[in-house]
């Protein structure tokens, strides 16, 4: 358990760090700053959860989203306590950091700061920021430990 707490709360740390430096230090005044045909980062504020989804809610979505952010972490967290494996209590702590980076911000500022946008010509995939980034890396890892899981029980 303790290596999947550690691994939340450094993710926490690097969320809300990258996301102060980027918004007061590195963008500065800017909107964007273009760094090559593929990368940009960006000043987005996500109201809503994934890709923008529910962006129009205010302050209602605002504890909405959070409370059940928050209610899905204590059931991560009820999960890593009785985890064994340790790439899967890895995988829990990504989720759970970056689940609580995005609360973070919700709280404080009553949208979630995105910067990263990745985009080939005028196609941008959705801004995200490092704790989405670590939710998908953990949801990715516990879905792949499952295939490889049922597949070697099968042969």
């Amino acid at each position: 358990m303790l290596l999947g707490l550690l691994i939340a709360f450094i993710v926490i740390v690097a969320d809300q760090f990258s996301k102060y430096y980027i918004l007061n230090v590195f963008l500065g005044y800017n909107a964007y700053v273009s760094l090559g045909n593929y990368f940009n980062i960006v000043r987005a504020w996500n109201t809503g959860v994934s890709f923008s989804m529910l962006n129009n809610y205010g302050n209602v979505g605002v504890w909405v989203l959070s409370s059940l952010a928050i209610v899905i972490v204590v059931m991560l967290v009820h999960w890593l306590r009785s985890e064994k494996n340790r790439v899967t209590q890895l995988a829990l702590g990504l989720i759970i950091g970056g689940a609580l980076g995005n609360v973070v911000d919700r709280l404080r500022f009553g949208a979630v700061f995105d910067f990263l946008d990745i985009h080939v010509g005028d196609a941008h995939w959705p801004a995200f920021n490092i704790a989405d980034s670590c939710i998908c890396v953990g949801a990715v890892i516990i879905i792949l430990q499952a295939m490889i899981s049922r597949f070697s029980k099968r042969g």
